[in-house]
């Protein structure tokens, strides 16, 4: 009885349970997704053997001593720093970006790597004692280490994986405690720079706001001049890099601001998704019954589009069993992530949930037609082996932290 209740206070079955059923979910879907595509038969094999080396990967991050991770987070993210310009230079262009690496017939996806050590990161630096997130010095640091991996990113370009970073590091400087003012001096520059990419009328009017908001601060001439010149500069880098691009790579940022100026293309996807998960109807067509699946009418539908294939041979009932297992895994986090006593790891586990929750609300939005189409996997579903990996590594480390939350003091 005492083994029982300290078995179940070092792991939680119910949180590895939900990430199983999400693993068979997502098999069931790719199976179906690729049998009648002779060209992506085998990545079902494929991510058979991927769930079984990801669930290896979930125990060995699981077992190790926590204070690992604090340890590697720098040398870490210096080394994906490294890949992301490795990449840069040496990558594999695929679907119009730059953003692969391959050695021999295995490659990966130097972002994906650059996920967990940028949260790594980013929470160990957070996590320092005379770190005070409000002065300009350290929201300065915090934003440096946050935007290196961006920018790199957007070069390739991926707009979609740009969107994921952001959103992390917004979570993070949210979840350690930034004032409302803090908050709009790591946003003000972003915003200014998405405005520019609309016009100079956009930008202007942007610009505006910002020095209004300023004003109503009242932070003092120098420190507001300095962060007014750092909003124009973020406008005017943004829109010399744009104009430095590609004809194809324009293209794709402009889908991504607006999915309606690429009909024939990425807004085909989403009307064949949508068409596909409102004919599921209630129960479902049944597995391997799917009319849009089987013939493959949505292009990419093992990766950025398995929800439509759920929706389809599954029905109403099927998706939302599939929402619901998000929603269990996301408040098993949630919890985690309030309850450890360290800061650091605190912090860590926030921007595991964040990336997870972008990556859901992104793919399924593709999904049903509410967000731009823009290559984001659904986690432990889509098909992919660097990205499943990468996932059961963050998922362990929660699991690790739940193991060792009374650790702390």
């Amino acid at each position: 009885m005492n083994i029982n209740y300290n078995f179940n206070d070092k792991f939680d079955i119910w949180f590895f349970a939900t990430i199983i059923l999400l693993l068979c979910i997502g098999l069931l879907a790719i199976y179906s997704a690729t049998l009648n595509n002779a060209l992506v038969e085998n990545n079902f094999t494929k991510q058979l053997f991927w769930v079984g080396i990801g669930i290896i990967v979930f125990f060995i991050v699981f077992s190790i001593p926590t204070n690992t991770f604090k340890n590697i987070a720098w040398p870490a993210y210096l080394f994906s720093i490294l890949l992301l310009l490795v990449v840069l230079i040496m990558g594999r262009k695929i679907s119009g970006a730059k953003s692969w690496l391959f050695f021999g017939s295995l490659g990966f996806q130097p972002s994906e790597i650059a996920k967990i050590s940028t949260i790594l990161a980013l929470s160990s630096f957070l996590c320092k004692k005379d770190v005070d997130i409000e002065t300009f010095k350290d929201i300065l640091i915090a934003l440096a280490i946050g935007v290196a991996p961006i920018l790199l990113i957007l070069l390739e370009p991926d707009m979609g994986t740009v969107l994921v970073f952001a959103t992390i590091f917004l979570t993070i400087i949210f979840w350690k405690g930034i004032s409302l003012f803090g908050l709009f001096v790591v946003l003000s520059p972003g915003i200014v720079a998405v405005s520019s990419l609309f016009g100079t009328l956009p930008f202007i009017t942007t610009l505006a706001v910002v020095a209004l908001i300023l004003i109503f601060f009242k932070k003092g001439l120098i420190f507001s001049g300095s962060l007014f010149a750092i909003n124009l500069a973020a406008g005017f880098f943004t829109d010399f890099v744009y104009h430095a691009l590609s004809p194809h790579q324009q293209i794709r940022i402009k889908s991504f601001l607006d999915p309606m100026s690429d009909p024939l293309g990425s807004g085909y996807n989403s009307i064949q998704a949508k068409v596909a998960i409102g004919s599921g109807g209630l129960f479902g067509k049944g597995f391997l019954e799917g009319y849009q699946t089987q013939l493959n009418f949505i292009p990419e539908q093992w990766t950025d589009f398995i929800y439509s294939v759920i929706g389809e041979e599954y029905g109403f009932i099927g998706s939302t069993i599939t929402l619901v297992l998000f929603l269990i895994l996301f408040l098993k986090i949630l919890k985690i992530a309030n309850t450890t006593k360290d800061e650091f790891l605190s912090l860590t586990i926030i921007g595991i949930l964040s990336l997870f929750f972008i990556h859901f609300i992104i793919n399924v939005g593709m999904a049903v037609g509410i967000m731009p189409v823009i290559g984001i996997p659904l986690p432990l579903v889509s098909y992919g082996g660097s990205s499943l990996i990468v996932n059961m590594a963050l998922l362990g480390i929660v699991a690790n932290v739940f193991r060792t939350r009374k650790n702390y003091t």
